[in-house]
């Protein structure tokens, strides 16, 4: 009698996505074993132990073979070694550089140095994120800031580019790479209840509006260092606070428009002066390293916080900026009006993102 057998020979690579989040989030093989146990995987195959042991440590060796490639994610690409279908290529490096929301904030504004990657070990205690995991992710955002931080054009192209991340995710590793350029402090006990998403919207406005790529897109660094003209010109603003018959005349303007339109309007109209003064002497300061670090500590100092105190709501901290920015317009003694609107367009939209009512 003779016994018949069918073979199928492929050299397809397999991945497993459950396995690989278990290599990702810096499980050991033995940890990524009882893990996948624990889910029932050996009752809902009825494969064994051993096969279980064994399919985990093969997996494991593939990811490893291929994480030099994620590292230059083109690479991935172009080599013939791994038979991979581009949908899961995709997938392999979109999770590689995916990040975690509770270790992102440790470290956003830090310098990407040796100094704060022995910081990691505190960071893993503190977050229960895996000490590899830490540093798989740490050495994340230190290769794209790498590679991206002196290259001309657009810092959200040149990421996708380089690393063939998607649009969201690029924007949020250009957000990482402009916080870490610039040292932006987010690590005060102040800034705390902001996410992760809430700086990440700060830093696009800010790219958008404040760097050298804002007026030249031909210049080195354009995305990434801020406008040292412009900050040096926010000096000028400071008119419309240290003249006393500006300040007034602004006040009147502001106070005429929303009047009967704010709940809040006996405070702002209390404190219009101090908190006028706040917003200006923020853009005044710019012109120094240490205050341009410190933006988001005035911000919540000097505005965030006296209104919150006040109980101002929302809606009516959205209406008193807008009228705020716009009867500037209406100040015959103001000349820097473009100026006015570069610095405030941008500010405007960040305090209503830092401001939770």
């Amino acid at each position: 009698m003779t016994n018949e057998l069918d073979i199928f020979v492929g050299n397809t690579t397999l991945i497993d996505e459950d396995v690989y989040r278990l290599w990702l989030d810096g499980y050991s093989v033995n940890d990524a074993v009882a893990l996948r146990v624990r889910s029932g995987i050996l009752e809902q195959t009825g494969a064994t132990a051993a096969v279980l042991q064994s399919d985990t440590m093969d997996h494991y060796r593939t990811f490893h073979m291929l994480e030099r490639l994620l590292h230059a994610p083109p690479k991935l690409l172009h080599q013939l070694i791994f038979q991979i279908p581009p949908s899961r290529q995709a997938l392999l490096i979109e999770r590689y550089y995916a990040f975690d929301e509770a270790f992102v904030r440790e470290v956003l504004g830090k310098k990407l140095s040796k100094g704060t990657k022995k910081d990691l070990d505190d960071i893993s205690t503190k977050t229960g994120i895996t000490l590899k995991s830490c540093r798989r992710q740490f050495d994340n955002f230190k290769r794209v800031f790498k590679v991206v931080e002196e290259m001309r054009g657009s810092l959200v192209d040149n990421i996708q580019q380089h690393f063939l991340l998607s649009d969201r995710l690029a924007r949020d590793y250009a957000a990482i790479v402009f916080f870490a350029n610039n040292r932006f402090e987010t690590g005060k006990k102040k800034l705390q209840y902001l996410s992760f998403g809430d700086f990440a919207f700060c830093a696009e406005l800010m790219i958008q509006n404040w760097t050298l790529g804002a007026v030249d897109s031909q210049v080195d660094d354009m995305d990434v260092d801020l406008d040292k003209e412009f900050l040096q010109d926010l000096k000028e603003l400071k008119v419309l606070v240290a003249d006393k018959d500006l300040l007034d005349l602004h006040k009147s303007l502001v106070c005429t428009a929303l009047r009967g339109k704010l709940g809040v309007f006996s405070e702002m109209e209390a404190n219009f002066k101090n908190l006028s003064r706040g917003l200006v002497n923020v853009a005044a300061k710019l012109t120094h390293n240490k205050d341009v670090r410190d933006l988001f500590v005035d911000l919540v100092e000097k505005f965030v916080e006296p209104c919150r105190s006040d109980h101002w709501p929302l809606n009516d901290v959205r209406l008193f900026l807008n009228q705020y920015s716009a009867s500037v317009h209406s100040l015959d003694g103001f000349r820097h009006q473009a100026l006015w609107d570069r610095y405030m367009g941008t500010l405007r939209g960040c305090l209503l993102r830092l401001y939770h009512d």
